[in-house]
């Protein structure tokens, strides 16, 4: 049976609290298992880095000030194969964990976990294992179980059928015998239902998750 110790896992951080950050450096700095050999707080300096460092694990929070951790995932194909992920957040919605999962990310855990904790899950990831925190586990579950989809008004649904056949508010709001104001208010309305940002947004999630309701 080989003995021999084995090599420290390599790890890269990124994280933009520079507090968090160095003080998970000197934490993980002082444990022989591990080697931080690399660290910033900006995704496309850390992109960089990773490409040449090739470590064995990316340690990252999910927030990132003008990028989240779903654009890091994203990116991946430019990184090298084989580095495994580990977000370490605060806190991230029941729907960017779903697409981190779908992403493949590594490892999903919150930042208020002990220090053994974190420890045991940065050598799980490393040893190639997928390691989602159990709430997180269980809250997408749930979700999953309850088939969450937005239910319609009949305002809506119309509103919705005039963004899919390409017409502006003006146009709908006449269609429908209503004021543009009203139909830029419905429009916020199903923004905030389906936590989309704009109307291409918004088309890409009916056509994916609702064609068949409109």
């Amino acid at each position: 049976m080989d003995d021999a110790p084995r090599r420290p896992v390599r790890l890269y951080l990124l994280d933009d609290h520079t507090l968090f950050r160095e003080g998970l450096r000197r934490l993980l700095d002082a444990d022989p298992r591990f080697d931080v050999v690399g660290q910033s707080g900006v995704l496309a300096e850390a992109l960089a880095q990773i490409a040449t460092l090739a470590p064995d694990v990316v340690i990252l929070d999910y927030d990132l000030g003008d990028a989240t951790a779903l654009d890091y995932m994203r990116q991946r194909a430019t990184q090298p194969a084989g580095v495994a992920t580990l977000v370490v957040t605060a806190g991230v919605s029941e729907r960017d964990a779903l697409e981190l999962i779908r992403l493949g990310v590594s490892g999903l855990c919150r930042k208020d976990v002990s220090t053994d904790a974190l420890i045991d899950s940065i050598d799980a990831v490393a040893m190639g294992r997928v390691l989602i925190e159990q709430r997180y586990l269980q809250s997408l579950v749930a979700s999953s179980a309850r088939q969450d989809r937005a239910s319609f008004t009949d305002k809506e649904r119309e509103v919705l059928k005039g963004l899919l056949r390409g017409q502006p508010n003006k146009q709908i709001a006449r269609e429908l015998g209503s004021s543009e104001s009203a139909i830029k208010a419905t429009f916020q309305q199903l923004f905030n239902k389906l936590d989309v940002r704009s109307r291409s947004q918004l088309v890409m999630v009916i056509l994916q998750d609702y064609r068949d309701l409109v």
